[in-house]
């Protein structure tokens, strides 16, 4: 899989791509991850890449051509015969969910846009866009830490990257519920005990008291989550 993003930052999401897990997933060529400066392909001596809004308003929004001829030279190195999947982070996009991840895993090349100041103009978007996607209903001064979130969710769920599917099987929302509670040694700290049940040996008692504890945390921290799940799957 490939992931490329066009933002102002490059710098900035280099620093969190090298690191943990993305970062050996990149050095180990299980992914490969661009990071591209669209000021690089602005069209003036200052290499400003926004403008003032036609209508008027407070701030900046950036200019259309330059994130188009990124978004070409991306293209252009790619051996992909197909268009690659663009994503817009924007607080006005669909909400980043674990179901969508995982779906975006699935895929050979996405690119990654990063708004910043007010936007970009909405002619690209209409261009080049797919989808726009929001991490939150909350606002953040670009598009980079979405991006970012975006690629940390998707490329762990690339194949060999996390050393068994159940790493991630096992987590909150893979399957609708959140995660059972996790212990590890020692078996008592502050007087607090881990349930006996883990320390059975006890395989199939153990897999149904972490299936009723994921549908206890579930309904007891996210109802909305919980009633989903058994809409779909029923009672347990």
């Amino acid at each position: 899989m490939r992931i490329d993003i066009l933002t102002l930052f490059p710098e900035m999401c280099e620093v969190v791509l090298n690191e943990s897990i993305v970062g050996r997933a990149r050095k180990n060529q299980l992914v490969e991850l661009y990071c591209h400066n669209i000021r690089d392909y602005a069209f003036n001596k200052h290499r400003r890449v926004d403008d003032a809004p036609y209508g008027g308003g407070k701030g900046m929004v950036m200019q259309a051509e330059p994130i188009f001829q990124c978004y070409q030279a991306v293209c252009n190195q790619s051996n992909l015969s197909q268009k690659p999947y663009v994503i817009y982070l924007s607080p006005q996009g669909n909400v980043l969910t674990q179901q969508k991840s995982i779906a975006y895993s699935q895929m050979d090349h996405i690119i990654l846009l990063c708004g910043h100041y007010e936007g970009v103009d909405e002619r690209v978007i209409e261009a080049i866009v797919d989808e726009e996607v929001s991490i939150g209903d909350y606002v953040l001064t670009g598009g980079e830490l979405p991006a970012l979130v975006l690629t940390d969710s998707i490329v762990r769920l690339c194949d060999g990257v996390l050393s068994d599917a159940e790493c991630f099987e096992q987590e909150s929302h893979y399957h609708g519920l959140l995660e059972y509670p996790q212990y590890t040694r020692p078996e008592v700290w502050q007087e607090r005990t881990v349930p006996e049940i883990l320390l059975s040996g006890h395989h199939a008692n153990i897999e149904k008291w972490k299936l009723q504890q994921s549908l206890e945390r579930t309904k007891q921290k996210r109802i909305d989550l919980f009633e989903e799940y058994i809409a779909k799957n029923g009672e347990k």
